[in-house]
């Protein structure tokens, strides 16, 4: 089937920024790098032809990020916002559109130290708006504010508290769920974090370090490895997510099984510019306090709607030895009771993935991997350890799986090998997209109690194979956390994979299970919120969001949903 340019097209003057589909190419920030020098920002104008040209430059600019942003946009167009619609902010009032540019002119006067921080380019304004990797409603932001310190925000905050303008920070751009799209019908200020990425000090004899929000994970562990020094920060989300992402999503990843998500205690405390524009920070440095409630953990989870971090004091664990195993099964039931026995067990388990039979099938025709493997659904461990356990831990896990009826359990025999083992689960999406040359992918997560996990992938697998939905399966079978990666080629069969994710939510729900495990809820999930927390939970969530963010300047639109749902109203 030929594929439609419909759903493909975000807006017909940028058709030329959508990059192919690689690692490197689907972070919106390369879009921006890519583009930014190609529409001149209005401070370089004035450099070049007055204060006149300055002053035009300005209201051209606020003008345009403005305008722009009256057009709330996703991929697969109008369509999408006409089913959906965008989220409902009526009951707050915000900046006019004569506002909005008093508000970019007296942004670019408070960094006119700096004029290059302040930007209204419409490829910038583009990619920081809208993510390849997120098929709901999204809007441009009106200005870009390109942040390197506390103080930075601090000054943007204050402004937009002035003028009521919306704002929405951003980072690493790898969120799936709409999480940093700007303000339909208003814009906003989109407070860009990205720059924000060093690490200030690292204390070894306390196992933590102090690092601004926008550094990235494998940054900070390849700096530790680099400075050797024995230490890691174990949550591992996608490639490219930042610190103050993670936080922000409650994310975790493979290692959660072993080390928890970010709900537990790695963030041990973090600078906040609250939409006040007063800054706290949410504790001192000590591994645990007892004085007063966790403010911390306020802000993990909370998606940017309670306030802006900046900077994260963060544990790290201690760096063990470890190696990779992979084994199959005949059925998903046989696998997860096997890592139920072997994580019972005490083995020294940092992670356990399941990858369904047609994720086999697409690490084989994807070429990515050295080995051809039985296309069957398979766990790959990852073992920790000192070399004797490590050699303890793989004896008594095989002799588990072979009792649940695992076969071919294959052990690395080497730290290379191990690698390329593990490289396979984490080329999972892109091995996926062998499967179907030309088509995108819809990531989606659901989590459920371990022992329901085989319904959940039983329940999934059987509607998608109905629906005719081509996908892969990659799970965290150590937490009942799943992956599903829906493949789609055009309008239609978009549709088909939007039905079959609310059918994916509402299965994990009615199995005592949660709408998202690690991915956040953004715009995506929220419609779930009540139904899964609870209306006096959701209705503490907006008590607590209205305290700190009287106005609602703070990611609106995002994680609170908007009202009561019942299952047929979604």
């Amino acid at each position: 089937m030929r594929a439609s340019s419909k759903f493909l097209r975000i807006r017909p003057s940028c058709d030329r920024l959508l990059p192919s589909l690689n690692p490197t190419r689907t972070n919106p920030r390369f879009l921006a790098r890519n583009f930014s020098s190609q529409i001149p920002n209005s401070p370089k104008i004035a450099g070049k032809f007055g204060t006149s040209a300055l002053a035009l430059s300005l209201v051209a600019g606020g003008a345009l990020g403005y305008y722009g942003s009256q057009f709330s946009q996703g991929v697969g167009s109008a369509d999408l916002k006409e089913l959906h619609g965008p989220p409902n902010i009526s009951n707050k009032k915000y900046a006019s559109s004569d506002e909005m540019m008093s508000a970019i002119a007296e942004l670019r006067e408070a960094f006119a130290a700096t004029p290059d921080v302040v930007s209204t380019d419409p490829n910038l304004l583009h990619a920081r708006g809208f993510s390849e990797n997120s098929y709901h409603p999204a809007s441009s932001h009106s200005v870009v504010v390109e942040v390197h310190s506390t103080e930075d925000v601090v000054k943007a905050v204050k402004i937009a508290g002035k003028w009521r303008v919306p704002v929405t920070a951003f980072a690493g751009g790898t969120s799936l769920e709409g999480h940093f799209g700007g303000t339909p019908r208003v814009g906003g200020i989109c407070i860009d974090l990205s720059n924000m990425n060093k690490i200030i000090q690292i204390n070894e004899a306390d196992s933590d370090l102090i690092c601004q929000a926008g550094t990235q994970w494998e940054h900070i562990n390849e700096t530790l490895k680099e400075k050797d020094i024995p230490l890691f920060f174990p949550l591992d989300p996608g490639p490219g997510a930042t610190v103050g992402g993670m936080m922000g999503t409650g994310c975790s990843g493979t290692n959660a099984v072993r080390y928890g998500t970010a709900k537990s205690e790695w963030f041990l405390n973090a600078t906040v510019v609250l939409p006040s524009g007063e800054v706290i920070k949410t504790r001192r440095r000590a591994r645990k306090s007892s004085a007063g409630w966790d403010t911390t953990k306020l802000f993990i989870g909370a998606e940017g709607t309670l306030g802006i971090v900046t900077e994260v004091t963060l544990r790290l664990a201690p760096r063990l030895p470890t190696t990779v195993a992979v084994v199959q099964f005949p059925n998903v039931r046989l696998a997860t009771s096997a890592v139920a026995e072997a994580l019972n067990s005490g083995a020294s388990i940092q992670c356990v993935e399941l990858l369904d039979d047609q994720m086999m099938k697409a690490v084989n025709i994807s070429g990515m991997s050295a080995v051809t493997y039985p296309e069957k659904d398979s766990l790959f461990f990852k073992f920790q350890g000192s070399p004797q356990t490590l050699k303890d831990t793989a004896a008594a896990v095989k002799r588990i799986v072979e009792k649940h009826g695992g076969t071919g359990f294959s052990l690395a025999k080497s730290d290379k090998e191990a690698d390329d083992l593990w490289a396979n689960r984490k080329y999972g999406l892109w091995s996926t997209m062998a499967l179907v040359p030309g088509a995108r992918c819809w990531t989606t997560d659901v989590c459920v109690p371990i022992s329901r996990l085989p319904d959940l992938v039983y329940g999934t697998k059987k509607d998608l194979a109905e629906h005719g939905i081509t996908s892969t399966i990659l799970g965290h079978v150590g937490d009942g956390n799943f992956h599903a990666l829906l493949l789609f080629r055009n309008d239609e069969e978009l549709e088909a994979v939007r039905g079959a994710v609310h059918r994916m939510v509402q299965r994990a729900l009615d199995l005592d299970g949660t709408c998202t495990g690690e991915h956040g809820v953004g715009l995506g999930k929220k419609e779930y919120l009540y139904e899964e927390l609870g209306e006096g939970t959701v209705g503490l969530m907006k008590t607590v969001k209205d305290a700190i963010d009287p106005l609602g300047l703070f990611n609106p639109g995002k994680l609170y949903p908007d009202a009561p749902n019942t299952k047929e109203s979604h």
